[in-house]
C-alpha cells in the first residue's frame, strides 16, 4: 500500500462537532461575494418579521378601538369636590388632565366628565386607577362615545347622557336595547374603522407574504451560489492535485465532500442562519410587544419561560449525542456496503452470503437503534414544549381574565397576548430542530475544509517552453523516488532515450516501471535527481506544456459517459474526419462502425458495453488524435486478446514512426522489437540492450523470457 487511509467511520466520528466559529467564518467567507443578496434577504426578513409581530397588535386595536370601543368616564364634578375638600390635590380637574397628558393618553371632555378609550386608560398605573376608583372619579361603568349628528342624536334618544359640539356619550349597556338600524347608525364610525383595519390587516398579510418570498428566494440563491462555488473550489482543488492526493483521499470520500457535505452547508444558509435570526427576532420582538401592550401581564407571562430555556439546553446536549450516534452508525453501514458490494464476487465465490448478511444485520440494527434514539429525543422534546406552551397560555388566560375583570387589561390585549404566546413557542421548536442542521453543517464544513486544506499540488511554476518541433529526448539523471517514506521505489536511476527511439522497460512487479511513466508526466514529483525533456528539466516546464508533449496509454482505461467520438476527441478541437483517422490508425475503426450509432454511440461510465480490448483501442485512438511527440505505453496491451494485439502491432509501426516511445510491459512479445530494452529490479537499472543481446547475456531478462515461454515458473 502507498499510504494509510483512515477508516470512514472513524473519520466521521472524529470530526462531528457542534458550533465552530472558525469554520463558520470560513463558510461566511464564501457568501461574501453575494453581500447584496444577503442584505436584501435580511431586509425582507426584517419587514416580514415586523409584519408578523404587528398583526396581533392590529387585532388588539380592532377589538379595543372598534369592535368593543368602550370608554372610561372620569367625573370632573367629583374631582372638583375632592379638590375643595383638600382630600387629594393630585386629582383636581386640571391635575387630572395633566396626568392624562403626561401619560400621552388622548381624551374627550364632555360637559363635566372626561371620556378615555378603555385601552388607553390602562396606561395609567394600577395604583392610579385604584385610587381614582376609590375617590369615585373613575366610573366603573363603560360608555360609548360617538360623533354627534342629527342622525346619531335621534338614534341615541333618551340614552344620550353627555355631549359637546360634535361628540356624544351614552352607556354601553343601552346599546343592547336599541333596534338594529339605530345601533348601526350609532356605530357607523366603528364599522368604518373595522373596515379600514381589515384592509390594512390584509395588506400587512400580503406584505408578509411578498417579503417572506423575497427572503426565501434570496437565501436560497445565496445557499445555491455558495454550494456552486464550494463545488467548483473543491473540484478545481482536486483536479490540480498530484496522485499522492488521491492516494490519501479515496474517490468515494471526495465525491461525498462534493455532494453530501456541500448540501449540508446549503442547509446552513437556506434553513439555519436566516431562520435562526428570524426565530430570535420573533422571540425578542414578542417579549417587547408584550411589555408594550401591558407590562403587568407581560411579567407574568415571561415568568413561565425559564423552564423552556432549561428544557432547550437539555435537549441540545441529548440531541448532540444522538446525532453523533446516528452519524457513526451511518458511517459503519456505508463502509460495510461499499466494501462488500465491491467485493461481491469474493463473497459469492467463498459462499459467505449468510455470514455477510449477519454482519450487515448487526450494523443495520445499530443504525436503527441510533435513529430510534434520536427520534426518542425529539419525541420527548416536542410534547414537553407543547405542554409548556399550553401551560403559558393557561397562565395568561387565568391572570388575564382576572386583570380583565379588574379593569387592568382589555379583551383585545388578552387576545393579543394569547396570539403572541403561541408565536413565541413556534420558534422554540424551530430552533431546537435547526440545531441538528447546524451541527451537520459544521461537520460538513470541517470535512470540506479538511480536503481544501490538504495541498499536494504539483508545483506549476515552470516558464520555459519546448522548442518546436519537440525532439523527444528523455534523460533520467540519478532519479530517486518513494511513495511512502522509508520505502524507496527508484534508487538513483539513470538512463537516456534518444529522439524517435522506442525503449521498452521490463521487470518484475514492483520494480518501478509504472512509476517511471508517472514521474515523466509529473503525476508525481521526484525526490532527488533530474528528469530532462529535450535538455530541459521538466520542473521548469508548465504542466500543460509537458503533458501536451508526453501522454500515456494506461493499462486501466477510463472512458467517460459520452460518445465514442468525444472519448477520442476529449475536448480537442478536431473534426470528425480526424477522429476517424485516429481510430483507423489504432485499428479501432472497424469495430466502432459496427456499434449501433457508430462514432456517436454513447458509452456509459467505464464503457462496459464494449470489451476490454476495444476500450484499449479507443484509448489508443485518443492518444493518437492528440498526437504527442512522446508516447508512453504502460501495459497498454496487457488486457487485449491475441487477435486485438495483432491489430495493435500492425498499427504500432505507423504510430511510433518519428515519435519517442516508452513501452512498459510484462509480455515480452510486445516489446522484443524495441530499439532498446531496460531491465529494472528494485528501482535500479540492471540490464540494457536489444532483445537478442539481453537473451545472450543470460541475465534477468533471459530469466523473464524463460518464465513466459519455457514454463519454468508461473
Amino acid at each position: 500500500m502507498r499510504g494509510h487511509h483512515t477508516s470512514p467511520s472513524l473519520e466521521q466520528e472524529a470530526i462531528v462537532r457542534s458550533y465552530d466559529p472558525v469554520i463558520m467564518r470560513r463558510l461566511l467567507g464564501f457568501a461574501r461575494p453575494y453581500k447584496l443578496a444577503i442584505v436584501l434577504a435580511l431586509l425582507a426578513l426584517a419587514v416580514s418579521t415586523a409584519g408578523e409581530l404587528v398583526l396581533p397588535v392590529m387585532l388588539q386595536r380592532a377589538v379595543d378601538e372598534h369592535l368593543l370601543a368602550t370608554h372610561k368616564r372620569f367625573d370632573l364634578k367629583r374631582s372638583a369636590e375632592l379638590g375643595r375638600q383638600e382630600v387629594d390635590d393630585r386629582y383636581t380637574p386640571g391635575a387630572l388632565e395633566s396626568l392624562l397628558d403626561a401619560n400621552e393618553i388622548p381624551y374627550r371632555r364632555l360637559e363635566n366628565a372626561i371620556y378615555v378609550l378603555e385601552s388607553n386608560a390602562q396606561r395609567l398605573s394600577a395604583a392610579e386607577q385604584s385610587r381614582l376608583r376609590e375617590y369615585g372619579i373613575l366610573d366603573e361603568h363603560a360608555y360609548h362615545v360617538f360623533p354627534l349628528t342629527e342622525v346619531t342624536r335621534e338614534a341615541a334618544g333618551d340614552e344620550l347622557i353627555a355631549e359637546s359640539a360634535d361628540t356624544g356619550a351614552m352607556p354601553v349597556d343601552a346599546l343592547s336595547r336599541l333596534p338594529e338600524d339605530r345601533l348601526r347608525q350609532l356605530r357607523a364610525q366603528d364599522l368604518d374603522g373595522l373596515a379600514r383595519v381589515s384592509t390594512v390587516f390584509l395588506g400587512v398579510l400580503l406584505l408578509v407574504l411578498v417579503f417572506a418570498f423575497v427572503q426565501t428566494y434570496f437565501t436560497a440563491y445565496v445557499g445555491q451560489a455558495v454550494m456552486k462555488d464550494l463545488r467548483l473550489r473543491l473540484f478545481d482543488h482536486t483536479v490540480h492535485q498530484a496522485l499522492r492526493f488521491l492516494d490519501h483521499n479515496p474517490v468515494g470520500k471526495i465525491v461525498t465532500r462534493l455532494t453530501n457535505d456541500v448540501e449540508t452547508i446549503n442547509e446552513l444558509f437556506t434553513q439555519v442562519l436566516v431562520n435562526l435570526i428570524k426565530d430570535v427576532a420573533i422571540m425578542i420582538g414578542v417579549v417587547i410587544t408584550l411589555y408594550l401592550l401591558n407590562p403587568r401581564l407581560a411579567t407574568v407571562t415571561v415568568l413561565t419561560l425559564p423552564p423552556v430555556i432549561v428544557l432547550t439546553l437539555v435537549f441540545r446536549l441529548r440531541a448532540r449525542e444522538a446525532f453523533r450516534r446516528v452519524r457513526h452508525a451511518i458511517s459503519n453501514v456505508n463502509a460495510f456496503l461499499s466494501e462488500h458490494i465491491s467485493g461481491m464476487a469474493i463473497v459469492q465465490i467463498f459462499v459467505k452470503e449468510e455470514r455477510t448478511a449477519r454482519q450487515f444485520n448487526r450494523r443495520n440494527t445499530d443504525l436503527l437503534n441510533a435513529n430510534l434514539g434520536e427520534m426518542y429525543v425529539f419525541a420527548t422534546f416536542r410534547p414537553l414544549i407543547d405542554l409548556l406552551a399550553t401551560t403559558s397560555i393557561a397562565v395568561v388566560l387565568y391572570f388575564g381574565a382576572r386583570f380583565y375583570l379588574g379593569g387592568v387589561v382589555t379583551l383585545g390585549v388578552l387576545i393579543a397576548f394569547l396570539n403572541l404566546v403561541r408565536m413565541f413557542y413556534r420558534p422554540v421548536m424551530d430552533i431546537a430542530e435547526k440545531f441538528n442542521l447546524l451541527q451537520s453543517a459544521m461537520a460538513g464544513g470541517e470535512r470540506v475544509f479538511s480536503v481544501l486544506d490538504e495541498n499536494r499540488r504539483i508545483p506549476d511554476t515552470g516558464e520555459r517552453r519546448l522548442t518546436q518541433p519537440v525532439r523527444g529526448e528523455i534523460v533520467f539523471e540519478n532519479v530517486s523516488f518513494q511513495y511512502v517514506p522509508g520505502e524507496p521505489v527508484l534508487r538513483g536511476l539513470s538512463f537516456r532515450v534518444n529522439p524517435g527511439e522506442t525503449v521498452a522497460i521490463v521487470g518484475f512487479t514492483g520494480a518501478g516501471k509504472t512509476t517511471i511513466a508517472n514521474l515523466l508526466a509529473r503525476l508525481w514529483d521526484i525526490d532527488d535527481g533530474r528528469i530532462l525533456l529535450d535538455g530541459i528539466d521538466i520542473r521548469q516546464l508548465a504542466l500543460s506544456e509537458l503533458r501536451s508533449a508526453v501522454q500515456p496509454i494506461q493499462q486501466d482505461v477510463f472512458l467517460f459517459d459520452d460518445s465514442v467520438a468525444e472519448n477520442i476527441r476529449l475536448g480537442l478541437p478536431i473534426d470528425d474526419q480526424q477522429v476517424v483517422e485516429a481510430a483507423r490508425t489504432a485499428q479501432a475503426d472497424s469495430f466502432i462502425r459496427r456499434l449501433p450509432h457508430g462514432y456517436y454511440t454513447p458509452l456509459n461510465e467505464g464503457a462496459t458495453a464494449i470489451s476490454t480490448g476495444q476500450r484499449q483501442l479507443v484509448a489508443f485512438a485518443r492518444v493518437l488524435a492528440h498526437n504527442p511527440p512522446v508516447l508512453i505505453m504502460d501495459e497498454a496491451t496487457a488486457n487485449i486478446d491475441t487477435e486485438t494485439e495483432l491489430l495493435i502491432q500492425q498499427a504500432l509501426k505507423t504510430v511510433l514512426a518519428g515519435r519517442t516511445a516508452l513501452v512498459i510491459a510484462h509480455r515480452i512479445s510486445t516489446i522484443k522489437h524495441a530499439d532498446r530494452i531496460l531491465v529494472l529490479t528494485h528501482g535500479e537499472l540492471v540490464e540494457e540492450g536489444t532483445h537478442h543481446e539481453l537473451l545472450q547475456r543470460g541475465g534477468l531478462y533471459s530469466t523473464l523470457y524463460k518464465f513466459q515461454y519455457e514454463g519454468l515458473a508461473e
